[in-house]
């Protein structure tokens, strides 16, 4: 999305030419791979931990840090890697996305008012999102493997909320469910008066 906001915004009139179909279909096959090694990677982390106590994990999903808490050998050495592998991913992917708003904002620097307006508003709602995913998902894996009591909150922020909000914030940018929010209001605004 970041790609395509960047395309849409600096190079407008050259969209539909770099924003191609076969480069689409290369963005989702990328994603897709990446999401995969990624996750092959945490199950290959953990598939060959010893475990023994209890089995219950003190969390709302079967998450790394938590299930490595259960783990009877040291675990040190994972650690490091789930920190490589969640942490670093996390990290770049984060990074990459607020440079590619950088980019946008230099670029529009010298655009109209009009346009900057509509420049930023078509960004804001993503930033917004990206940053109530990738805020907490930083805080709980670029660090050694540690479970706070806040690590659960901060867990619903990045598997919950920033889901959930993802969804609202574009449909409130819509100008049909602007106008129609807008009659809603009003029409209850002018029923409480009678």
């Amino acid at each position: 999305m970041a790609y395509d906001h960047y395309v849409a915004i600096c190079k407008p009139l050259n969209y539909t030419i770099i924003m191609s179909r076969q480069r689409c279909n290369t963005i989702v096959i990328v994603c897709c791979t990446g999401g995969f090694i990624h996750s092959a990677s945490q199950f290959l982390l953990t598939i060959f931990v010893p475990f023994c106590g209890p089995n219950e994990i003190e969390h709302y999903f079967c998450d790394v840090y938590p299930l490595l808490k259960l783990a009877c050998s040291n675990i040190h050495t994972i650690g490091l890697l789930v920190i490589a592998n969640l942490g670093l991913i996390a990290l770049v992917t984060f990074v990459v996305l607020m440079l590619s708003y950088v980019f946008i904002l230099y670029t529009i620097r010298a655009y109209s008012a009009e346009s900057l307006s509509k420049a930023l508003s078509t960004c804001s709602s993503h930033v917004i999102v990206v940053v109530l995913f990738f805020a907490p998902a930083l805080f709980i894996y670029i660090r050694p493997v540690t479970m706070f009591s806040e690590d659960k909150v901060f867990a619903l922020f990045y598997t919950i909320i920033a889901p959930m909000f993802n969804p609202l914030i574009y449909t409130l940018r819509n100008r049909e469910m602007k106008n129609t929010m807008r009659k809603v209001w009003c029409c209850q605004i002018l029923l409480k008066g009678n």
